[in-house]
């Protein structure tokens, strides 16, 4: 891969401000366990993880061309494996720690130029440790310039006993942009019987405009408490073990016409679902629930692939991890 410069106006020295990855703005369910821990503090060597891309179209395929990364996260280098379109990267994301331990502070950036092509995941499930001080915090920011075709689909979030956690995924989709994003959560170490053991789990998801224009807001607080009534309930995993979300931020085909694929992607698949457009016919969304970590994954799956036929006309590739 040809030498990465950093072309953005900030120094590693902005992005070392505990500003820059202090999450300000906390749900109180989560605000209210801020600590200082006796173990390794935030802003501490290791706890601190960045990662700050910049895609651009160079030579007819999409390249990166601004990089930052701050151990525990990284990527590798981007690959060009879709032979139906070998202009679009994908890039695999990792954490070198292996988890989320109490303390840790990450935040990703990434920036989509107009007309590139972008698949974000990750190498593995993203595990959160259990934490005892403190909590633990992750800030998304993905902006896709118009033209441009962004997917981030990381694999399941596994939240351990007494893990505290709370991420915000900020979404800025231009105007003849496309982003795809899923999210899948699981209800614990089910293996070892953790079903609903961690502390607290919230996540804030928000689309917009650059303009500021919302496009979608999805809010969670998972608090399990001592009935897990909380979490269990119809509105939440309605006594199920997965949640999976995919929201389709799109103008290429009407939101009604991507509300119908994704229906049809999981017709007959027993799992429970919903699907929904978004304002200003700006793409549609769809959740669902199951038992099985098999299920929801190939379900998720397939929905990807129907919507990414039906954007681009091409099939999606064979994406393998060992």
């Amino acid at each position: 891969m040809a030498p990465v410069l950093l072309r953005t106006a900030e120094t590693a020295a902005d992005r070392l401000d505990p500003a820059h990855w202090t999450a300000g703005r906390l749900p109180p369910e989560v605000a209210g366990l801020a600590a200082r821990p006796d173990t390794l503090a935030p802003g501490s060597p290791a706890k601190v993880g960045i990662l700050d891309l910049g895609f651009a179209v160079r030579g007819g395929r999409t390249e990166l061309v601004e990089r930052y990364q701050k151990t525990p996260l990284q990527i590798m280098r981007p690959l060009w494996i879709d032979p139906a379109r070998p202009d679009a990267a994908h890039v695999y994301l990792m954490a070198t720690g292996g988890g989320v331990t109490q303390a840790d502070r990450y935040r990703i950036d990434v920036r989509c130029g107009p007309g590139t092509r972008v698949h974000l995941t990750t190498q593995a499930a993203t595990k959160v440790f259990r934490m005892e001080q403190d909590y633990a915090s992750q800030l998304v920011h993905l902006t896709a310039a118009p033209g441009a075709y962004l997917e981030y689909l990381p694999d399941p979030l596994i939240p351990f006993r007494g893990a505290r956690f709370y991420q915000r995924t900020a979404v800025t989709a231009a105007p003849g942009s496309t982003v795809v994003l899923g999210e899948t959560l699981t209800a614990g170490r089910l293996a070892r019987g953790e079903r609903h053991d961690y502390r607290v789990l919230a996540t804030d998801l928000e689309i917009a405009r650059p303009d500021g224009t919302l496009l979608a807001v999805d809010t969670l607080r998972l608090v399990p408490g001592g009935d897990r009534s909380t979490v269990t309930g119809p509105a939440v995993f309605a006594g199920h073990d997965h949640l999976a979300t995919l929201f389709v931020v799109s103008d290429l085909r009407p939101a009604a016409e991507i509300a119908d694929t994704l229906h049809r992607a999981l017709d007959g698949r027993g799992l429970r679902h919903g699907v929904s457009t978004l304002p200003e016919d700006g793409g549609a969304w769809l959740r669902l629930l199951d038992d099985s970590p098999v299920r929801t994954a190939a379900a998720l799956a397939a929905a990807w692939r129907a919507v990414r036929l039906l954007l681009t006309g091409t099939p999606a590739p064979d994406l393998r991890k060992t």
